[in-house]
């Protein structure tokens, strides 16, 4: 019988990553600028590890060759087969990340034979400057973005929003964007690893190499379309599930509670990602199971699930996610 299941996370150690993330989970590592914590992945040799219960120390690849549909929900293991459809990751940026664009599922599957990059962040916690980008500020075609990255001056035309707790962005493939130095991120994407680097600030390593742009291949990839805001916009409301995003690859809603919450999934094809953003519950399933979270931990709730009841005495703050398309 499934259960709801957590997973060990996966660092990542990078130049620009900070210190937040560890003491945001409430962990120890031995690790310096962990910039990533992979929380939920089925990328190639980035497998999660189940972390409770008796199926621990299995793999997302097994669970989904052993329980298929009933793991991921009949609709979604069609469209996605053996893979688990989502990336789920906290970002910890100390300094600031390349401007970068994603190709959509069309462009990824002829180049690299990969899905696209659709996203959303949702902002953990910001230093009063924090700045991120997300799409244009005027409009440009092609020819202006190849001569303004070459000129560095490709940030000039790139929207820029000092950013704090709370606030959402969505990125479909094809919008030009990035993390800036301050910004402790929550971000859900499709399960792709396809980046193309567009401006990097011509930083170099520790061998005195700037990193590689992917110039020509975004050409192709960018949406060059001008729109009013690229910030998603919302009202929170308390003991409510408030809608942040909803798109073909993934459907995500904020739970701000203080009581016991009960969520319906009866006539949901999906599994349910819960990411605990802040204070710490008791998740009940309709099969009498139990799962203590805090702040930080991300769990996966099967699409064999009926219902949940989320029990809590404070402040507690949920990002919820599933398919539904």
């Amino acid at each position: 019988m499934l259960y709801p299941l957590t997973f060990k996370p996966i660092f990542k150690e990078i130049i620009w990553g900070g210190t937040d993330i560890l003491p945001y989970k409430g962990l120890s590592s031995d690790l310096r600028k962990i910039g990533e914590s992979w929380e939920l992945s089925h990328v190639e040799q980035n497998f999660s590890i189940v972390d409770n219960g008796r199926l621990k120390g299995e793999t997302i690849d097994g669970l989904i060759k052993e329980y298929g549909a009933q793991l991921l929900g009949t609709k979604v293991f069609q469209q996605s087969g053996s893979t688990f459809p989502l990336l789920i990751k906290f970002i910890d940026a100390r300094d600031n990340l390349s401007i970068q664009v994603h190709p959509d599922d069309n462009l990824a599957g002829k180049r690299h034979n990969s899905l696209g990059k659709t996203e959303m962040w949702y902002v953990v916690k910001a230093a009063p400057d924090a700045v991120l980008y997300s799409g244009f500020s005027q409009q440009i075609d092609a020819d202006e973005y190849v001569r303004r990255v070459e000129n560095n001056s490709i940030t000039d035309v790139l929207k820029s929003y000092h950013v704090r707790q709370g606030d959402v962005f969505f990125l479909p493939a094809g919008r030009v964007h990035a993390i800036g130095s301050g910004c402790f991120i929550a971000e859900i994407q499709q399960t792709s690893n396809i980046t193309y680097r567009i401006y990097d600030y011509n930083r170099k390593d520790a061998k005195g190499n700037e990193r590689e742009l992917h110039t020509e291949l975004a050409k192709d990839a960018i949406d060059y379309t001008l729109y009013p805001d690229y910030k998603t916009p919302y009202t929170p409301l308390e003991n409510e599930a408030v809608e942040l995003v909803k798109c073909n690859y993934f459907t995500t809603n904020l739970l701000k509670i203080n009581k016991t919450k009960q969520r319906d999934y009866a006539t949901l094809d999906s599994f349910v990602v819960y990411i605990c953003m802040k204070g710490k519950a008791v998740i009940k399933d309709n099969k009498k199971n139990e799962l203590p979270v805090r702040q930080g931990q991300t769990v996966l709730i099967p699409a064999d699930t009926q219902n949940i009841t989320i029990e809590t005495e404070q402040d507690t703050e949920f990002l919820e996610t599933y398919i539904d398309n």
